[in-house]
């Protein structure tokens, strides 16, 4: 028997394609072992959302090939697709996007060219002309209790500081059926909370007719599961009806993160964004009438080319306005091949830092304002992990709106819905 081992690295939906890559290698009959140890096959599913995380993927190749010399080390995923010319030839073989479902099939030829002293091909799609929506799919994830479905995939937004399009494609969706299925089988192995995720999840549908309303409905009558959460929206799904009719469903979770990205309008133009900073407080100030105190969060980029000082301010202002939950803050990356990277007036790596710093002060605040606000409630967690801390064991798990909270107890209550009242900051946990 066959020892692989997987790593991941980026997003919800590289972590899907990697759980869904190890099934189907148990399938065939592969031996899923730690990445440390030694295996016959590595697989790294890379990304190249920033040049970090390129560097990261190029490591970790790295790290694989030293591990075990006579491995067959298998590169696949976003970098692939769009830095192909710099996988470096001793990795034996290469997977782009779209192609991971056929990782049996390859492997198979791999050893069956080996054995026969021939060259292996690499399996590179032209992502950008492909409508194909590649068929994955999970049983079981590394979770016992959440688990993440990938619903969609490819962006057809462009936005000017970003290199996903060009490494993932045009939007693709899953069909509205099958998405149901693998739902159904979760629920049928324990799960009670899915995570609905994609590339660019407001587009799913748009190219079969379809929408992601409709998903939601269909996956809120799947019986077992008693959570939905969704993954990254844009601003422009969230109408009314959306709002309204999402409210009306006791499986959805009132946690919502819509892309920001700048608070101030002009910034925002030069990114592509499709909205204003005005319409982007009108969709949070939508959710918060149909839905009491829903957890918003978000992601803003700092020293984005041209980003004066007064432009910063801005965003700072409106960041500050809207009283997000959580922020995730990420100091522009160039990235070759984006129409940010011309763009002139690049902004000083020690600017974006301190930038960088101010905004995390700033969310770190808001962040413990909004926890701060349950303390004396009552509030519903699903329990995930059992957790020894400095005053006992407690049993740990998320709101509604993912406020990670722990109870102390020593009883196991894993993948329980359990009414928690919090009475400290003691048992809102980091």
């Amino acid at each position: 028997m066959k020892k692989a081992a997987l790593h991941n690295l980026g997003c919800k939906v590289n972590a899907y394609e990697t759980e869904a890559m190890q099934e189907l290698l148990e399938q065939s009959g592969y031996e899923i072992v730690p990445f440390e140890e030694g295996a016959d096959v590595y697989i790294v599913n890379t990304c190249t959302v920033t040049n970090m995380a390129d560097r990261k993927s190029r490591q970790i190749l790295h790290r694989a090939r030293k591990m075990n010399p006579d491995a067959v080390v298998v590169a696949a995923g976003c970098y692939v697709q769009a830095k192909a010319e710099n996988i470096d030839d001793s990795i034996d073989i290469v997977i782009g996007n779209n192609k991971k479902q056929d990782l049996i099939q390859i492997l198979d030829e791999y050893w069956r060219k080996k054995a026969e002293d021939r060259q292996v091909s690499r399996e590179i799609l032209d992502i950008g002309h492909t409508a194909e929506y590649e068929s994955l799919h999970l049983s079981k994830t590394a979770e016992h209790t959440r688990a993440y479905i990938k619903v969609q995939d490819g962006c057809n937004q462009f936005c000017s500081y970003c290199i996903i399009p060009y490494a993932r494609g045009r939007v693709r969706s899953r069909a509205r059926e099958e998405v149901v299925r693998e739902v159904e089988t979760l629920a049928e192995n324990g799960y009670k909370e899915v995570v609905l995720t994609g590339i660019h999840l407001s587009s799913y549908g748009i190219e079969r007719g379809d929408n992601l309303l409709s998903l939601i409905l269909a996956v809120h009558e799947v019986a077992g599961i008693q959570r939905i959460r969704l993954g990254s929206l844009e601003p422009r799904i969230i109408t009314e009806e959306f709002v309204k009719t999402i409210a009306g469903l006791p499986k959805i979770c009132p946690h919502f993160h819509l892309s920001l990205q700048s608070g101030c309008n002009a910034t925002l133009k030069r990114m592509n964004r499709k909205y204003t900073a005005e319409e982007y407080f009108e969709k949070c100030e939508l959710l918060r009438m149909y839905f009491s105190d829903p957890a918003l969060t978000t992601d803003v980029i700092v020293g984005f080319p041209g980003e004066t000082e007064e432009e910063f301010a801005q965003s700072r202002a409106f960041v500050d306005k809207v009283n997000f939950y959580e922020t995730h803050i990420f100091k522009y990356s160039k990235r070759a091949g984006t129409k940010a990277a011309e763009m002139k007036n690049q902004v000083p790596e020690e600017i974006k830092a301190a930038r960088s710093s101010e905004l995390l002060a700033l969310g770190r605040q808001k962040e413990r304002a909004y926890e701060e606000k349950l303390i004396g409630r009552t509030v519903e967690v699903l329990i995930e992990e059992r957790a020894e801390r400095e005053d006992g064991i407690y049993q740990v798990g998320h709101t509604k709106e993912y406020v990670k909270i722990g109870l102390k107890t020593s009883e196991n209550l894993e993948n329980q819905l359990i009414n928690v009242e919090i009475e400290n900051r003691l048992q809102i946990i980091h």
